[in-house]
């Protein structure tokens, strides 16, 4: 490592394996009316594999090296013509007729992987609104949305929507002419010759044409793609050019910094993993100082794309990548903006309201042991925004992909005022503290939603005016009792014998790209923090320039019925090796303010224990969605947790009074008699002999109730859902159905419950309510036992719809049931199964079901029959029907599973308890200042917005007046003749 100037080329190992490389672009385009639904494909490249090295080598070696591995023949060497061929490079692209010379290469010390050349592809269907179409020169009047291959139709801009926590958000009012440089201020920063000179900016994206008008410093335009010309045939590379550097019409953020666009989709909309790895080496030769990345997608585990931008940011690259328009949905973020060393960029309104569409966190890499990192890091103007066509003049466009250039050019003019002489001293961490320090926290959104708040250009420039290098921490203050901000945690105090609270830290150093944490943290406890007790988890290393710290949360014994507010301060030191000019090591330590609440802990029958533990999902491999009836989402990606995509849920258990709490480990590692039930939800994990066993003792011995809500199986279908891999000449097949029913009738085989392989869709009837619950893609209960009773209903048999495309009716499918329905002997607890998830799921639910959740854990945890549930008289014999489900042969599963080849484990963590107390920790370090006094640059540049501003309503008033007198005067006239026409009539 060469520290010297922050420029470095490091490639981080990984024992990920990627499985698809997803990537596309994050942007909608709307024009209220117009909205497009548009799909990605992805295509292994037949027999093309990249062949990714420990170093560098010049390209005309790639090829004598490949020789000593794996000989002469069977394979070919692909010639990748663009502008780095001249470079040495860290990876081959070769055609392989010869499998085997795969698993030769993967074993050779010179290689450090072997991946499949992936082609990605976007399709478009237009629907248009006759009323109001758009123009039709607009070109590209499309919305690009990821959901693994999803895309909704719906309209960004829409006149209300319903937010599940009760906001409303309303339709744009304010002049969509406003140009975002004079919203944040940036011309107060050109007005003193900051205006992003000599920053290299680089756009990662669709092109741009030669000597387009908006454009004064474009620096260099390659083509990384097949086609001849680098021109933007799309609009989209040149929309998100002009919202960082534009000097016309619609104006840019830094017009003056020099651009280097990189186009790496065709006009087609495909693009290529090696296309996208070779341009990214040419971003580190060219040494740019930003990028731009309006592009993402779920595979977190894609290695190559994964530490390839690693290594730019540890070249000092600062990233910039569009977070998502999977929202309102959580648990959706995507990649490379959920990387920590990456700036992610979250939307808003012009009334600095969320925007809807912009994907929530948090991230779910760290499931199912850990809690997830924040993101987005912060929000920018995304909805409604203008920016520049093709050929000249101006579009509207809305999408994170908007909002992530819009932060690109702040911080290139944030760069342009740091001199070029000091500018080595800007870093991506830096940059990314100014930045999250200087935004403005949104009042009404959470943690998860904004990150750290609102762009604030000038915020920003003066923290970077005054930057001394340092560590610092997301969150700056653990304020775990802040609502809205800080929800989760706020919704649920803290009480002894919970599950640990588990709070994941990002840690951000601004003093080099590596850094080390030197002595363990330590916990200081204020006021009434001897009551907590506190452990940390963190690794050895944090880099490129960002590592984390897992906070674990717990209350000590003597406060179980105590209530109150408990403080204290959790401090962390980190070294960083000297940089240019130092003999030192630098120092930094981060004090970062914890409070909780503390309440007494709450009994038994309100406590539910959610199972993260037997959840599986996509990227780690192939599991298919819940509801069949989404035929472009094929993946179950959002984590199934209860602060994502079951966040609804969550909620609403949380008003009934239920207090959750999450299970990252098998069963032998909670206490049973602490709960009232434990929720299975759409488990896809096996279960080990050992858990099957005490969970049979915690039932009929501790007393506890188990809900279990299933989800379909059945091997064909399951077939019918894999595709072919061209590279392998293999099937890859999902590695379960929407549950695991074989693993789940194993669990519940001891009481003579089991779930068949027909997939069943219909709906449901509350008795009390007049409503109705939509049952998507659920199984059904083919065995269960005597004083047990079910809940039948109608359902249509998909299992005939996806296999023959024939639906038939079926009559009385038992898919609701609760065991004992009468107190039993040597039997102390409590069963209930339900069949689907879907209804429960924020990411499918059509009609919710929470109701019927509510009498299955009235019955599990207070023994209550369920009373809006039809159930049928108590059954005097077992019921029996059709043969259990088998499991898929040679299932992948084994591949991810935590359980198959593995021995449950239950942490052994050693917590903290300081007995003596600080003082009282002072109110402003639970909101540290966002800026400094006000005086210097930025305070004079706060003053003149006043001024301006002042001197701007003065002049404006007179005006006002006479136009609202105008049309006071013509409505009343306008009243007053339609007055005369009207027939009256009494009252």
């Amino acid at each position: 490592e060469n520290q010297s100037d922050g420029r470095m080329s490091f490639l981080k190992s990984s024992n990920y394996v990627s499985l698809v490389f997803f990537l596309q672009l994050t942007l909608s385009i709307t024009s209220f009316t117009n909205v497009t639904r548009d799909r990605f494909s992805y295509e292994i490249v037949q027999n093309e594999y990249l062949v990714m090295f420990h170093r560098y080598m010049p390209p005309s070696d790639h090829a004598a090296v490949l020789k000593q591995v794996i000989g002469e023949m069977g394979w070919t060497l692909k010639v990748r013509n663009n502008p780095a061929w001249f470079l040495p490079s860290d990876f081959a692209l070769i055609n392989v007729d010869q499998q085997e010379h795969i698993q030769t290469l993967r074993k050779s010390s010179i290689v450090k992987g072997v991946f499949a050349e992936r082609k990605i592809t976007q399709t478009l269907k237009n629907i248009e609104n006759e009323m109001n179409p758009l123009p039709e020169d607009l070109p590209n009047n499309i919305w690009f949305r990821n959901q693994t291959g999803k895309m909704f139709t719906k309209e960004v801009d829409v006149a209300e929507f319903d937010d599940p926590f009760g906001r409303s958000a309303r339709r744009l009012h304010a002049s969509f002419h406003e140009q975002v440089p004079e919203l944040l201020h940036a011309n107060l920063l050109w007005e003193s010759k900051y205006s992003g000179t000599s920053v290299k900016v680089a756009v990662f994206d669709t092109g741009l044409r030669h000597n387009h008008p908006h454009f004064k410093n474009i620096k260099e335009i390659t083509n990384w793609t097949s086609e001849d010309s680098s021109d933007d045939g799309l609009g989209h590379g040149t929309f998100v050019a002009g919202v960082i550097a534009s000097q016309s019409e619609c104006l840019g953020l830094a017009p003056d910094s020099d651009m280097y666009i990189f186009k790496v989709f065709t006009g087609k909309r495909v693009s290529y993993t090696s296309w996208f790895l070779d341009a990214f080496n040419f971003a580190i030769h060219r040494e740019v100082d930003v990028l731009n990345l309006s592009i993402g997608g779920p595979d977190f585990l894609d290695q190559p794309f994964v530490e390839k931008v690693n290594e730019m940011t540890a070249n000092n690259i600062v990233v910039v990548s569009a977070i998502g328009n999977d929202g309102p949905l959580y648990g959706t973020l995507n990649n490379p903006a959920d990387q920590p060393d990456v700036i992610g960029v979250g939307g808003i309104n012009f009334s600095d309201g969320l925007a809807y569409f912009s994907s929530r966190g948090m991230t779910t890499w760290e499931l199912p042991e850990g809690y997830g990192r924040v993101k987005p890091d912060l929000l920018a103007y995304g909805q409604s925004m203008m920016g520049s066509r093709i050929k000249g003049g101006c579009q509207m466009l809305s999408g994170t992909s908007v909002a992530s250039p819009v932060v690109t050019g702040a911080v290139a003019l944030l760069m342009s005022t740091v001199s070029e002489a000091d500018r080595w001293k800007v870093n991506p961490a830096s940059m990314k503290q100014v930045l999250i320090e200087g935004a403005d926290r949104l009042p009404d959104s959470h943690i998860f939603e904004q990150g750290s708040g609102k762009l604030n250009l000038l915020n920003s420039y003066e923290l970077l005016r005054t930057y001394q290098p340092r560590l610092s921490a997301v969150p700056r203050t653990l304020d775990l009792t802040q609502c809205p901000y800080m929800w989760p945690y706020c919704s649920q105090g803290m009480y002894h014998s919970a599950q640990p609270t588990v709070i994941n830290v990002t840690l951000i150093n601004g003093m080099g790209v590596s850094g080390e944490i030197v002595e363990p943290p330590r916990w200081s406890p204020s006021k009434n923090g001897e009551r907590v007790e506190v452990s940390f988890a963190y690794p050895e290393m944090l880099w490129p320039w960002s590592g984390w710290l897992g906070i674990y949360l717990q209350v000590h014994e003597n406060s179980s019925q105590w209530e109150g507010i408990a403080e204290g301060i959790i401090s962390v030191l980190v070294e960083s090796p000297a940089m240019r000019g130092e003999t030192l090591p630098r120092r930094s330590q981060v004090n970062i303010p914890l409070r909780v609440h503390i309440i007494p802990t709450p009994p038994r029958n309100k406590r539910i224990l959610w199972d993260q533990f037997h959840n599986l999902r996509y990227p780690a491999g192939y599991f298919p969605r819940d509801s069949l009836d989404v035929k472009d989402e094929p993946f179950d990606w959002n984590a199934d947790h209860p602060h994502t995509n079951f966040q609804g849920l969550f909620r609403h258990l949380r008003q009934r009074g239920y207090f959750v709490e999450v299970l990252g480990k098998s069963f032998l590692c909670f206490n049973a008699s602490n709960y009232g039930a434990l929720l299975i939800m759409d488990a896809e994990e096996e279960f080990f002999p050992v858990e099957i066993a005490k969970l049979k003792k915690d039932v009929t011995e501790t007393g506890l109730g188990v809900v279990v809500i299933a989800d379909w199986f059945n091997v064909d279908v399951i077939k019918k859902l894999r595709f072919f891999d061209e590279n392998s000449g293999k099937w890859w097949t999902p590695a379960t159905g929407g549950a695991n029913v074989p693993a789940l009738n194993d669990l519940l085989a001891d009481y003579g419950i089991a779930l068949g392989s027909r997939i069943f869709q219909g709906e449901i009837n509350n008795v009390f309510r007049n409503t109705t619950a939509f049952y998507d893609s659920g199984t059904s209960i083919i065995r269960f036992p005597q004083n047990g009773m079910l809940g039948s209903f109608w359902m249509m048999d998909k299992t005939e719809e996806m296999l023959v495309g024939a639906p038939k009716r079926a009559p009385n499918v038992p898919i609701v049931g609760i065991y004992p329905a009468d107190p039993q002997p040597n039997f102390a607890g409590r069963l209930a199964i339900f069949g689907d998830s879907s209804c429960m799921d924020d990411a499918t639910v059509r009609q919710e079901c929470h109701w019927i959740l509510d009498g299955l854990l009235d019955f599990a945890t207070s023994a209550i029959l369920p009373q809006s549930i039809p159930l049928s008289a108590t059954l005097t014999a077992p019921y029996s029907e059709d043969s259990l489900p088998e499991r898929l042969p040679g299932s992948d599963i084994l591949k991810f599973s935590h359980v198959i080849g593995h021995s449950p484990q239950c942490e052994s963590r050693q917590f903290l308890r300081q007995t003596q107390n600080l003082t009282a920790i002072p109110e402003e370090a639970w909101y540290p200042a966002f800026y400094s006094d006000g005086h210097g640059p930025a305070g004079q540049l706060r003053e003149g917005i006043s001024s301006r501003v002042g001197q701007a309503q003065e002049k404006v008033f007179p005006w006002t007046l006479l136009v609202l007198l105008s049309a006071g005067i013509a409505i009343a006239l306008y009243r007053w003749k339609s007055a005369s026409n009207v027939r009256r009539e009494p009252v």
